[in-house]
């Protein structure tokens, strides 16, 4: 009585739409790399983006085989720049623990904290 959908007919619907997402996900990638590549002409792209769309599979093989090396470089700075920005925006001062630790001191030494604070902001440097 094969009338149901049964539990491999799930999981191979579930491995399609996998690969499904994957293939969608790797076509975006390699438009938005055709797209932030600066080396490239306007032509170049054009003819690289009517490829994939005419000739997705051969098209998505042959640009990871050709330009695979430069994709995983421009990633690569792409995320090194997002980084920067971050630590620009967040304004990280690059001090260490021990830096902290010593700033700490020169204030309880001199008198700004009494050694409860001293105590407490040492606790929460530590943390």
């Amino acid at each position: 009585m094969e009338d149901g959908f049964g539990l491999w007919d799930v999981l191979l619907s579930m491995l399609w739409f996998g690969l499904l997402m994957s293939w969608i996900w790797m076509i975006i990638a390699i438009l938005g790399d055709i797209f932030r590549d600066r080396e490239l002409s306007g032509l170049s792209k054009a003819l690289w983006t009517a490829f994939l769309v005419l000739v997705p599979w051969l098209g998505a093989l042959c640009y990871i085989f050709a330009r695979g090396n430069s994709m995983n470089k421009r990633s690569h700075q792409v995320a090194l720049d997002q980084q920067a920005r971050m630590r620009e925006y967040v304004g990280t001062s690059g001090s260490t623990v021990a830096d902290e630790l010593k700033d700490l001191t020169d204030l309880r030494d001199s008198g700004v904290l009494t050694p409860d604070e001293y105590d407490a902001a040492k606790a929460k440097v530590l943390a």
